[in-house]
């Protein structure tokens, strides 16, 4: 099976910047903390028959080179959970989580440029290092099923943010791809205060819009939208509503911008490109102001395009992208993968004229914020 190393799988991108933006450009990105709310490591395979087999397994291949050159300092990785198990259509399962935590670990293990950070302090050292700290996630708290104590194993294991639903209910509320969203339950509840006891940051990216106002009212602590857009921009289940950004920022927390293809598509730009996406965080920032905004890409290395058109089929949440007619991108121009996405994010607003600190807060300031927080 060949997989996606190529760094160049497309054409690359590049924005067209005077030596002077280039300069603010790379000023901030080797002095500032550079965190994403959500990009991965994994690799897909090239043939398209081979995703599902592939995305199948326990163990998946991590690009240690590719995100050595993305500038990122920090990244919210869920390693992939909800594809590593893609013909689980119920969720990641407890031992399943155990083994794809034990497996990525011991892979880590044996190399130098990423590490594993369980508190803020250790989320610090990342840029002196010159190393990226991973901030293990989980996207969904399927895996908990009922069992209340499993969110302290969870936190043994290094889990430090987690989801609450993905787009299908579970035991807590309901996923964005419901027809009804009964909102938080009652072990929900018990989740959501076990979390804020522990320090661990809650995710609401994939809930329906009453478990995610249920979710940002019962937490005693920020909560974030890891990897979302607006709904204003591109009415489809996947973005969120107004209500539910508005809420989120008055609690604390921040919305990370996200690229994964064919999501945060505008009207304006129905082929999926960096505008768009930028589109959404020019919308985002005037709505709920520029100190909970950030950048989520979502990105990873290979045909991000073909893996979630078998993702979805095979979960059954093609669904959450539906609402507007749309050109089908086969991946995103300028956000490919996580080797070019930060940096060409961030070369956006130097060129659209943000402030040196303006872009710090976008570019890892806010995230950092939030963490020391709740993970200190």
């Amino acid at each position: 099976m060949e997989l996606s190393y190529e760094l160049d799988r497309v054409p690359r991108f590049t924005l067209e910047m005077t030596e002077e933006e280039e300069r603010v450009l790379q000023e901030i990105i080797e002095k500032e903390t550079i965190v994403s709310l959500r990009d991965h490591g994994f690799i897909a395979p090239k043939n398209e028959r081979d995703i599902v087999p592939y995305c199948s397994r326990i163990h998946t291949h991590f690009h240690y080179e590719g995100l050595a050159q993305s500038g990122i300092d920090i990244i919210f990785e869920n390693f992939m959970d909800g594809i590593s198990l893609i013909t689980s259509k119920s969720g990641l399962k407890w031992d399943d989580v155990i083994y794809l935590l034990g497996s990525r670990y011991e892979d880590i293990q044996k190399q130098e440029t990423v590490y594993i950070a369980s508190n803020f302090q250790e989320l610090q050292r990342a840029k002196d290092s010159r190393q990226i700290a991973l901030l293990p996630s989980l996207e969904a708290a399927s895996a908990l099923e009922n069992e209340i104590d499993r969110v302290d194993i969870l936190y043994g294991l290094g889990i430090r943010c987690m989801g609450i639903t993905y787009n299908h209910a579970n035991t807590l509320g309901s996923g964005l791809g419901e027809t009804v969203d009964g909102g938080l339950t009652h072990f929900g509840r018990k989740v959501i205060e076990r979390m804020n006891r522990l320090g661990m940051i809650i995710d609401i990216s994939h809930c329906g819009d009453r478990t995610s106002l249920d979710v940002i009212e019962a937490s005693e602590q920020p909560v974030l939208i890891t990897h979302a857009g607006a709904r204003a921009l591109w009415n489809t289940p996947r973005m969120k509503s107004d209500e539910v950004l508005k809420a989120c920022a008055e609690k604390g927390g921040i919305i990370g911008v996200c690229a994964a293809p064919n999501t945060t598509l505008t009207r304006n730009y129905r082929e999926h490109s960096i505008y768009s996406v930028m589109e959404h965080f020019k919308y985002l920032v005037d709505l709920v102001g520029i100190d909970h905004v950030g950048f989520g890409p979502d990105t990873f290395f290979g045909d991000h395009t073909a893996v979630q058109h078998a993702f979805d089929e095979m979960l059954g949440i093609a669904d959450s992208h539906k609402g507007e007619e749309f050109l089908q991108a086969s991946y995103v121009k300028g956000l490919e993968n996580p080797a070019e996405a930060m940096k060409n994010m961030i070369a956006w607003t130097v060129m659209e004229g943000y402030s040196s600190a303006e872009i710090t807060k976008v570019a890892g300031g806010n995230a950092m914020r939030v963490m020391k927080e709740i993970l200190t």
